[in-house]
């Protein structure tokens, strides 16, 4: 059985001397949910060295979501390319403070709901906005969330959105907050997608990888 709590431990201990994933740096280096929620769009399919740029330059230039308005999609492309899919993101940039202002005020909303009306924002940018920007319970599974947390045996599945069901039955509640970051930190230095680190794995000893086929890896036909 994955003792999960004890994982969690060692891994947070490991996510304190690595580089914390872009989203958690804009959290600590602003706390402000518009820089977040910008952040976690432009961060899907990008490396976090090219989002921390485009959100560097973007927020240079704007510091509301009122003048994101008055930018047109070939200046947000400008700003944030190479991020991506740039073009596609730059049209739900572009979209976000109509809807943001008609619906909630020009504030970022707080619930998954809510979230999920805006452009751009799918279930794992709306549970990561929600749970960085507002430390609101929230359980956020990208591609790191869902491999490892198939690789450890804890779940097995086939989607990112069967493991958000997964987790949000098993995971402990007051694990919520941090299992994103912790796992998404541990995913880019040590549990890569091919030929992980094991050899370097703080949490080698509790990982029922050795031997466990799960779904997910009959997938990539490990």
């Amino acid at each position: 059985m994955t003792d999960i709590k004890k994982i969690y431990q060692i891994l947070g201990e490991e996510f304190q001397k690595s580089q914390a994933p872009v989203i958690d740096l804009i959290k600590a280096q602003t706390n402000d949910p518009l820089q977040i929620l910008i952040g976690t769009i432009l961060s899907a399919r990008t490396k976090d060295k090219t989002t921390s740029g485009a959100i560097m330059r973007l927020f240079n230039r704007i510091s509301s979501v009122e003048e994101l308005l008055e930018l047109s999609i070939e200046e947000i492309e400008e700003l944030i390319y190479p991020v991506g899919f740039y073009h596609n993101k730059a049209k739900s940039l572009k979209k976000l403070p109509e809807v943001m202002i008609s619906k909630f005020d020009g504030k970022v909303p707080e619930t998954i709901d809510e979230l999920l009306q805006l452009p751009g924002v799918g279930r794992k940018t709306a549970n990561l906005v929600r749970t960085i920007a507002f430390d609101k319970d929230g359980i956020c599974v990208d591609v790191h969330v869902h491999r490892i947390s198939n690789r450890l045996g804890y779940i097995n599945t086939s989607t990112p959105f069967e493991s958000e069901i997964a987790l949000r039955e098993k995971l402990p509640q007051e694990l919520w907050s941090m299992y994103n970051s912790y796992l998404v930190s541990f995913g880019q230095n040590i549990c890569s997608p091919r030929n992980p680190h094991c050899d370097l794995c703080p949490i080698y000893k509790e990982c029922e990888r050795v031997g466990v086929i799960t779904k997910y890896e009959k997938e990539l036909g490990k």
